[in-house]
């Protein structure tokens, strides 16, 4: 009896670690809260924000991605060629930042004001269905508390734009040397993403708010909290305390001579004179 021979390794399937891809993910702020009347017309005008920015940046309009491109109602998700990685933070993030300012300036009274967080990340995507992993996660760096709090500070600043990018991102492109010289590490904020329905996900990331120094960014940042002191005692009971009893309202006791019972009168906490 023969035995077939084993597949070989290089054909078993899923072994290769596809092709890596930027990733972009822009959500509106306040969106699900609109009029219904309003959502249309305002999607419209994100879109010709986001074809705006991205053109004056050197990239591809969005909507000429093909798959690329997700509408999600309240905003979108791009995915690019990896070599754009750096241009999707500068010049892009400047470039929209800019271009959500020159839309508050035009925009009807009547019609809401575009505050927009981002969050950019690289990661390997399987093609052309662009499935994977970068692309949960870009979500989820979208959707953080940290770039939540970073919208507050645009938002009290009279800025527009809070972005949040991956550390990948982050050192493929500032320090490297990838950005324009006067975009500095200083202007970017370390800071650890968490969502709050998801208790597995936790990423070191950096937040921008284009126009707003990372020191101010800062302090609309909860303080983290320090794993090596020790969690507060809780208050000692003093001594000879008695235990905290359910109260009974209503409850009426007469005493017709002096109180001197210890085991009754330990346990009265109120007691009226009439």
């Amino acid at each position: 009896m023969t035995s077939s021979p084993s597949t070989p390794d290089h054909a078993l399937p899923g072994l290769d670690v596809p092709p890596e891809r930027a990733v972009v993910v822009i959500d509106m702020k306040g969106y699900s809260r609109l009029p219904e009347v309003q959502m249309a017309v305002v999607r419209s005008d994100l879109d010709s924000v986001l074809e705006t920015a991205f053109v004056q940046s050197g990239l591809p309009a969005p909507r000429s991605l093909g798959d690329g491109y997700k509408d999600t109602g309240d905003g979108a998700i791009l995915v690019l060629p990896p070599e754009h990685a750096a241009r999707l933070v500068d010049p892009l993030l400047g470039n929209l930042s800019a271009a959500l300012q020159r839309y508050e300036g035009v925009r009807m009274a009547s019609a809401p004001p575009l505050r927009l967080r981002a969050a950019v990340h690289v990661g390997p995507l399987s093609v052309p269905d662009h499935r994977g992993a970068a692309i949960n996660d870009a979500c989820r760096l979208a959707d953080s508390a940290v770039v939540r709090h970073a919208v507050d500070a645009a938002v009290d600043n009279g800025l527009f734009l809070a972005a949040v990018l991956s550390e990948p991102v982050y050192q493929r492109s500032v320090p490297a040397g990838r950005t324009r010289p006067e975009l500095t590490e200083r202007q970017f904020l370390a800071a650890e993403a968490r969502v709050a329905d998801k208790p597995d996900f936790g990423q070191s990331c950096r937040l921008f708010v284009p126009g707003l120094p990372a020191g101010a960014l800062r302090r609309y940042l909860p303080e983290p909290a320090d794993p090596a002191s020790p969690a507060p005692a809780p208050p000692s009971a003093p001594e000879h305390a008695v235990p905290d009893r359910p109260s009974r309202a209503g409850a009426t006791f007469t005493f017709h001579s002096e109180l001197r019972d210890s085991v009754v009168a330990d346990h009265i906490d109120t007691l009226r004179m009439r």
